[in-house]
């Protein structure tokens, strides 16, 4: 057995291009290896890989020097087939008449295929992988045409001792490289994979990803400690950095006295996004005048021209900063609002502007169904939720947009909760992002999530397979959090139909029947006041618009609650609990949440297992015998005391009896949203139902008696489904198997 290194060393790589590259890399020899050329186990084999900003590199071990040969049978034409038949086999598979076996009237031969020598296989592979390396972007370079990321200056492959001479991009493999760039610039020569990594280190480069990594933040929170500050959390920051050097050495800089007067967010955007500083802060949260620098050198000096560099570099960027940040507040974020007027949204839409006014009308809305939301606080952060986007610090930082808002808000003194809903309204950015809790802010949010959403399923943008281009399943899972982290009681179907959102529906900005509703408003006019127009005139929309989906709020509904099942499922609830507890149509996402956990607590203990094979088991003869007699044997669950008159046996006089004692016991509970209670009043029906499957044949000779019968298994059903259409959830123990 022997060993394989490949490593390919060339001009920097992009930082964000390394981890797939490896990946891609690992994860293709490995298949071309195994499954394909057969000098691996198929499955539980993990190459070592390393990435470093100019090396792309992989170890295998334990390869054979050769592959073991193969025999294969080959089914030939049928004994008495044409001879040109024959002679066609054979010579495709390179036999002699010879070799030809007869087997039921069949020709087979068996073929033999001799093992290559593995260093063979390996050279062929190689270079088809490295000549098809998807690159999000590649290059070529000098007079040849293979792409590579960059320019590729060596490669090295070496396999059983020996070197494999791959040859791509005009560079033929040897058994040697580099090590750092500039702290240890002389040639490496590797002779056993072993001694890679090590010698690597040697020379200034630690080659494992995640050991850099490492590495990285352990000198960082050194580096914090001894400033007695704390190092701001930003795993992206770290992973990007890593992927920028070979050799880290942390450093520590100061940020000029005279801009720590910026927004925090100014500050530590401008040193993240431009030169990849890291933020350091002081015990109480509040941003530090200290950074760290992550260089890629050891200097005589400690660091000390490195720091210097890098903090008249930052001085020059905060001053663009600072440039931003006095203009922007020159002018009133209603001003900086009219901009949003010629900024398009979508081309079906119009512009943000457009958008914005949707947004007022859909908040002022919800104030119905958020407490506490002042209705004049409300709109007026509406009004200039998006103001932001059109300054000149959110268009050089875009993250910051909402941030900026807030501060160019509460220095134009606009009240807190306008303030805070402006930065909030974006809120949860993902699935572990904090939602607002602030009801102005809740109100906005909504409101802004709902539009989109709305909006774009109006105009057919609706999310297919993995493409979601306008983040409508993000936007989805915002309004779900939103609702269930806040108790908010939104009757979601309702909001989907209220004017406002059919006026979104119709394309309200649409450049055309702008023109056309304009006319029709016989005096001039600006896209704003088109836009308020549509929003209240509907039946104008209706007669202008373009065609909308007739089941418009069916297929939003239907939307959300698929990304409900999806935001429950690391809680444990089931999907299918989840579509027995909607199937009645309830969109109030608290009341669905509740009323799954309790009936999903129920199917998981005895009683209800049990009582949920009754119901399947009930639910299966009714099904078949109503489709036998052509006849419905529904029920009115109140009607019950005169149907237990009309039974004979005591076992179904008592489980009609409990099925009236319990009914609206029930209803109450449900009514009072006591969904645990409710559960547990039916946990009481399993010993009546188990009785009556036991004692009592349903199909009997007495027709009224079978009849009715029948109408209690119907009682059964109906009673569960008033809970939840427990046909929709899944059986799992032997019990529902047979009920089924």
């Amino acid at each position: 057995m022997a060993d394989l290194l490949l490593e390919l060393f060339s001009e920097e790589i992009p930082a964000r291009m390394q981890a797939d590259a490896l990946r891609h890399l690992k994860d293709t020899l490995t298949i071309q290896l195994s499954a394909k050329h057969h000098l691996l186990p198929v499955g539980g084999w993990v190459p070592k890989g390393y990435v470093t900003p100019r090396r792309l590199a992989i170890w295998v071990t334990d390869l054979p020097v050769s592959q073991a040969s193969s025999e294969t049978e080959l089914k030939g034409p049928k004994v008495g087939a044409p001879d040109a038949a024959i002679q066609g086999f054979l010579k495709k598979n390179n036999l002699q008449q010879s070799d030809l076996t007869e087997r039921d009237g069949i020709y087979f031969a068996v073929a033999r295929t001799e093992g290559r020598q593995a260093a063979d296989v390996l050279k062929t592979v190689i270079e088809d992988i490295l000549a098809s390396f998807p690159w999000p972007k590649s290059m070529r370079w000098g007079s040849g045409e293979a792409t590579w990321v960059r320019p590729l200056h060596s490669i090295l492959c070496i396999f059983d001792g020996k070197v494999i001479p791959i040859n791509f991009a005009g560079v033929t493999a040897s058994n040697t490289t580099k090590g750092h760039r500039f702290l240890a610039p002389a040639t490496i020569t590797i002779n056993n994979p072993a001694e890679y990594e090590a010698a690597l280190l040697k020379a200034k480069v630690i080659a494992d990803r995640e050991k850099r990594k490492s590495e990285i933040l352990k000198q960082a929170e050194a580096a914090a400690a001894t400033a007695k500050l704390t190092l701001k959390k930003d795993d992206g920051l770290l992973e990007e950095v890593t992927g920028l050097v070979e050799w880290p050495a942390v450093l520590t800089g100061s940020i000029d006295a005279q801009f720590m007067d910026l927004p925090k967010e100014v500050l530590v955007s401008e040193m993240r996004a431009h030169q990849k500083y890291f933020a350091l802060e002081k015990s109480d949260g509040s941003l530090s005048d200290k950074f760290l620098i992550t260089a890629n050198m050891e200097t005589n000096d400690n660091g000390k021209a490195i720091i210097a560099g890098n903090e008249r570099v930052l001085r020059a960027r905060l001053s663009d900063g600072r440039f931003f940040w006095d203009m922007d507040r020159k002018k009133t974020l209603a001003d900086w609002a009219e901009g949003l007027k010629t900024v398009t949204y979508h081309a079906k839409l119009g512009t943000i502007a457009d958008k914005v006014t949707r947004i007022e009308t859909l908040a002022l809305q919800l104030t119905e169904h958020v407490k506490g939301a002042d209705k004049k606080l409300v709109q007026q952060a509406a009004r200039l939720c998006k103001a932001d986007l059109v300054t000149g610090m959110v268009g050089e930082f875009p993250e910051l947009q909402g941030v900026m808002g807030r501060y160019y808000a509460i220095a134009q003194k606009e009240g807190a909760s306008v303030a805070d809903a402006i930065r909030d309204h974006y809120l949860p950015l993902g699935p572990t992002s904090l939602v607002p809790t602030n009801a102005v802010s809740m109100c906005v949010a909504l409101a802004d999530k709902l539009d989109t959403l709305v909006s774009m399923f109006a105009i057919g943008e609706k999310p297919t397979g993995s493409k979601d281009p306008f983040a409508l399943r993000r936007a989805a899972l915002g309004i779900i959090r939103i609702i269930l982290e806040n108790n908010i009681r939104l009757p979601l179907k309702t909001i989907f139909a209220v004017p406002p959102a059919k006026s979104i529906a119709l394309h309200m900005a649409h450049e055309k029947l702008a023109k056309k509703v304009e006319t029709s408003l016989q005096e001039p006019t600006d896209a704003h006041k088109v836009g308020k127009y549509l929003v209240v005139n509907e039946s104008a929309c209706a007669e202008l618009g373009e065609a909308v989906p007739e089941n418009l709020t069916a297929l939003l509904y239907d939307f959300v609650i698929d990304r409900l099942k999806v935001q429950l499922k690391d809680q444990g609830i089931r999907h299918d609990v989840i579509s027995a507890v909607v199937s009645n149509g309830d969109d109030d996402l608290v009341r669905i949440v509740a009323r799954a956990k309790a009936v999903q607590s129920f199917i998981e203990t005895d009683d209800g297992k049990n009582l949920l094979a009754g119901y399947k088991r009930a639910a299966n003869i009714l099904a078949i015998e109503e489709k036998k007699d052509k006849a419905q044997y529904k029920i009115d669950l109140t009607k019950i005391p005169a149907l237990a008159e009309s039974l004979k046996e005591p076992p179904e006089k008592e489980l009609a009896t409990s099925l009236d004692n319990l009914f609206s016991k029930i209803n109450q509970q449900l009514e009072l949203e006591q969904y645990a209670d409710a559960m547990k009043l039916m946990a009481q029906l399993r010993s009546p139902v188990d009785l009556f499957f036991d004692k009592i044949m349903v199909n009997c000779d007495d027709k009224e008696l079978r009849a009715n019968r029948l109408r209690l298994l119907a009682a059964i059903k109906g009673s569960m489904d008033s809970i939840a259409n427990f046909a929709l959830i899944e059986g799992d123990t032997k019990e529902q198997k047979k009920a089924a």
